[in-house]
């Protein structure tokens, strides 16, 4: 069987220990962990953001050991500094005006075409990347894929907050996102030279300058040899990055297996697959989700039943059986929006939501630990 290989990438915010608000502090992060972590985080195009990725990892078990390692470290720095770090997909409270743009050549230039799009965009997301055979392969992939992000993102929904005010979305973050050009689910391509031949016409006219300006929710890398899933917040625990991760990396292998067998999967049209987005970032595990076969809207457990069915012949391979059912506890206790919202019924107090926000992003790891 192929190796399908695992990277993560998690964008995380950076809050001031005192008013709790988001802080431009990234430099202050990245020279305290350059010792231990220069390989592993970037900027992004907020300094309030930092974003924390793996290596190329051989199954969900390796994944989760480096992430628990880095995100200790990480925690470590933060505290070091007088910071915090936490999980979520936009912070409850802080204003993007307030927030400064990273000044690297990448960024000013996105801010000088976007405008107040970029500034806006203050958003905290996971990317995970999954190995696939070949780019060919990886087009016939996506196509089929396209049809359960929303079932993937409904679990990650994380940003029920904006500017101060309850959004009545689990996930705002995406309706933020949705201003910039290429974003959302992609369209069905029918082979990779359609594919390429899409991307060299926006190259040629000046409208991108590389194929990493195409923000899809889903999308084959225009580098590395994987795919690399988008659409899903930030999550507060590690246990819900690495849920995510399994379920992604043996959906990838399960349509990989199907091709293989010369089976495939019904194809749907963007804009049906969009209602069910639109469901998932609305109301997130508390969705009707749209099952096209049946032509009726199904309560979301439903089809995570039926998802977790879906992938059932490939979890023991790959290793990640545990990590997959982890989905049932995320239903059980809600998502990160879903507990979000519980805090500020209890308090009535943003403050108190990003206290939660942090602690969560440190359950399970103590700060007052070293890693090895």
């Amino acid at each position: 069987m192929h190796q399908f290989t695992i990277g993560i990438e998690e964008e995380y915010q950076i809050i001031d220990v005192e008013s709790r608000d988001l802080v431009s502090h990234v430099s202050k992060i990245i020279e305290g962990g350059k010792a231990v972590l220069s390989e592993n985080l970037k900027h992004e195009m907020h300094e309030s953001m930092i974003e924390m990725e793996t290596g190329i990892c051989q199954n969900i078990q390796e994944a989760k050991a480096e992430l628990t390692n880095l995100r200790r470290h990480l925690i470590n720095i933060a505290h070091e500094q007088g910071l915090r770090v936490s999980g979520g997909g936009t912070h409850p409270f802080s204003h993007w005006s307030d927030n400064n743009i990273t000044q690297g050549e990448r960024y000013v230039k996105i801010v000088d075409d976007m405008g107040d799009v970029a500034r806006e965009n203050l958003i905290f997301g996971l990317h995970v990347h999954i190995g696939i055979p070949n780019r060919e392969e990886g087009v016939r992939i996506q196509n089929v894929m396209r049809y359960f992000l929303p079932h993937v993102y409904a679990l990650s929904t994380n940003s029920p907050f904006w500017i101060g005010r309850y959004t009545g979305f689990k996930s705002y973050r995406q309706e933020v996102f949705v201003k910039f050009p290429r974003t959302g689910i992609p369209s069905y391509f029918n082979s990779l030279a359609e594919f390429d031949s899409y991307v060299d016409l926006l190259v040629k006219t000046g409208t991108i300058d590389n194929a990493k300006k195409i923000w899809w929710d889903l999308r084959v890398h225009p580098f590395y040899p994987t795919i690399e899933f988008r659409i899903c917040d930030m999550p507060l625990r590690i246990d819900e990055t690495v849920c995510l991760a399994a379920i992604m990396q043996s959906l990838v292998a399960k349509i990989y297996k199907l091709h293989q067998q010369n089976l495939s999967f019904r194809s749907y049209r963007r804009l049906l697959l969009n209602e069910n987005k639109w469901r998932a970032s609305k109301s997130g595990i508390e969705a009707h989700l749209i099952d096209f076969g049946k032509e009726e809207s199904v309560p979301y457990p439903h089809l995570l039943k039926e998802l977790l069915e879906f992938i059932d012949d490939v979890v023991d391979d790959l290793g990640c059986r545990e990590e997959v059912e982890y989905a049932w506890k995320i239903l059980e206790n809600g998502t990160g929006a879903d507990r979000q919202l519980q805090i500020f019924k209890e308090t009535g107090d943003l403050t108190k939501v990003v206290d939660y926000m942090i602690s969560e992003t440190e359950y399970g790891i103590t700060h007052g630990e070293t890693a090895s």
